[in-house]
């Protein structure tokens, strides 16, 4: 598949994970992570004190690995078959980190990391639903 279009399919996945993760764990979900912090201190960055080019550079990572796999190896092009495979994507990911991480970390309680794994393969399907769908456009050149 075309390199541009797994790039730009990789952005517009990028985008969707930065506002899905934003409208989750930014507004719906905060105050249920802050409640369920593991007994490190003082970790978590308020929205004043948030670092948002390494926030940016981390979605759009998570958009082009979804267009790398899926356009060139994968051979997906539609929203449901990208969906599922991002949510298998996201789950197997998501355990991982977030199990080594309460095993390893006093970072977030045994409740916070199963809602995170339950989330993020949501947020993962969404994108890889999105990257899915526009890896199979059919874009017309104008002339």
């Amino acid at each position: 598949m075309d390199a541009n279009k797994i790039l730009l399919a990789g952005v517009v996945g990028g985008v969707v994970a930065f506002v899905m993760g934003f409208l989750v764990y930014g507004l719906l979900l905060a105050n249920f992570f802050e409640a369920n912090a593991g007994t490190a201190t003082n970790v978590m960055r308020g929205s004043d004190e948030m670092l948002w080019i390494p926030m940016v550079v981390g979605h759009l990572a998570w958009g082009l690995l979804f267009a790398l796999i899926f356009g060139r190896w994968a051979g997906i092009s539609t929203f449901t078959t990208g969906a599922q495979a991002g949510a298998v994507l996201g789950l197997l990911v998501s355990i991982t980190y977030d199990m080594i991480n309460l095993g390893s970390t006093n970072v977030m309680a045994l409740d916070a990391a199963l809602v995170d794994i339950l989330v993020t393969t949501i947020l993962s399907a969404v994108v890889g639903g999105t990257v899915g769908w526009f890896l199979g456009r059919n874009v017309r050149a104008i002339a």
